[in-house]
Order: C-alpha cells, then sequence, then structure tokens
C-alpha cells in the first residue's frame, strides 16, 4: 500500500522492503512513497516494525531485501562509505534518547558533528540553530545542566544544522512530559515549515499522528492502513 507521486516530487520510496534478523522477519514487504516537504507518521505498537523501518529508511540498517531510494539514490547498491556520504546532510535524525555527549556544552555537541563534515563556520552555524530552538541563553551549558526538554532541543538542533532535506523523529517525545513533549513537537513542526524539510515521526501516539499531513498504520511488520490526518 503507498501513496503515488510524480518521481521528482518523492523523497524516499520503498519497494516490496524485507528485513530479517536470523530467522525472524521483522518488515514483511513494505512499499511507501514519501512526498518532499509532507509529514508524515508511522504508528504503531511497540513491536510492530515502525523503528526498524525508520532505520532502513533512514540508511542505518540494511533491508534484507527489496529497495529503498533517498532522492533517487538507491541506498542498496552503495557501500558502506558512499552510504555515510549519500546520508550525511540530507538526513538528520532525532530520537528517544537524546544521545548527548556529556562532556561537550549544548554549543559543542551541535558544532562538532558540523565541524567533522567539513562546515565552514561550525560553531556560528550551531549558535544560529540553537537561537533558532530557544536555546541561544543555553549554548555554553553541559547536558547535566539542561533539563530533558532543553537536551531534547539541543537533539533536533543538531540534526537541523546540517541543513538535511529529510528529518526523522523516532519517539522524539518519549522520555518528556506532557508539556515538554507537546513544545518540542511544536517545535519539531515550526523547524520543519521554517526549512521546508521531509518529516518522518515515529510513535505510538495517535494525537501526535494526527498532526501530521499522512498516518501510516502499521502491525507485526506491515503496513495495515493509510490514511490523510
Amino acid at each position: 500500500m503507498h501513496a503515488t507521486a510524480a518521481p521528482t516530487t518523492i523523497a524516499i520510496r520503498a519497494r516490496d522492503v524485507t528485513l530479517s534478523l536470523g530467522a525472524t522477519e521483522i518488515l514483511k514487504g513494505i512499499d511507501l512513497d514519501i512526498v518532499n516537504g509532507e509529514s508524515l507518521a508511522i504508528l504503531g505498537a511497540s513491536g510492530s516494525g515502525k523503528s526498524s523501518l525508520m532505520a532502513v529508511l533512514s540508511g542505518l540498517e540494511r533491508a534484507s531485501g527489496g529497495t529503498v531510494s533517498v532522492a533517487g539514490t538507491d541506498f542498496g547498491a552503495l557501500d558502506e562509505d558512499a552510504l555515510a556520504r549519500a546520508r550525511r546532510g540530507r538526513i538528520g535524525i532525532v530520537l528517544q534518547s537524546f544521545h548527548l555527549l556529556p562532556t561537550m556544552t549544548a554549543l559543542e555537541n551541535v558544532a562538532v558533528p558540523l565541524e567533522l563534515a567539513g562546515h565552514d563556520d561550525a560553531f556560528g552555524r550551531a549558535g544560529e540553530e540553537l537561537h533558532a530552538v530557544g536555546l541561544g541563553h543555553r549554548l555554553d551549558h553541559y547536558p547535566a545542566q539542561l533539563s530533558g526538554g532543553e537536551q531534547q532541543r539541543v537533539a533536533i538542533a543538531r540534526a537541523m544544522a546540517p541543513g538535511p532535506a529529510i528529518l526523522f523523529a523516532d519517539e522524539p517525545t518519549g522520555n518528556l512530559d506532557a508539556a515538554t513533549g507537546a513544545a518540542v513537537v511544536e517545535l519539531l513542526f515550526g523547524r520543519q515549515q521554517a526549512t521546508g524539510a521531509t518529516l518522518l515521526i515515529i510513535t505510538h501516539d495517535p494525537g501526535l499522528a494526527a498532526r501530521c499531513d499522512r498516518i501510516l498504520e502499521m502491525r507485526d511488520g506491515r503496513v495495515i492502513a493509510e490514511r490523510r490526518a
């Protein structure tokens, strides 16, 4: 089950994607088109395969079968180095666990990956993105000095700083209380609208899914329903 769209508008295309670990079949023939600039929720209970699908679509995991193309590039045809180059700057990822380096300040957590990727003025760009997520007053604070919501804002700034065309968010409010989570959701959609990025959110929360343009519902490694939100 998949939406159809002209090739030039497709951010991600998956065809008959499978993923197996040993004898366990995790993804069972996923067909999917994600259109440039749309927001898409992949909704499902724990164990439905939604995070595994995100890992395959983002290039973190290789599909066992089928094809995944991102911006027209077949991820399955690339070796590890070429895949890393294809993902760099094109794909941003925000996870439930913030994965900030505890010995680096908020500014360094955003700037150092930019520096390693060869960006000019990495610290200037990092500062701009931290200001954009409301943390201009927290640049020199370490993760332990930040609240959970502030740490997730740093993680969003880190993901957005390279200017990715596609942003993945896997249960981005999972470690946050309801009010903080709602603020982070507003921020995610605000940054998407400001940049025109394609946003894919993995969630078990129907309320969050309803904020997206389109919802795919997964169960047992398959897409069982697709609807406009």
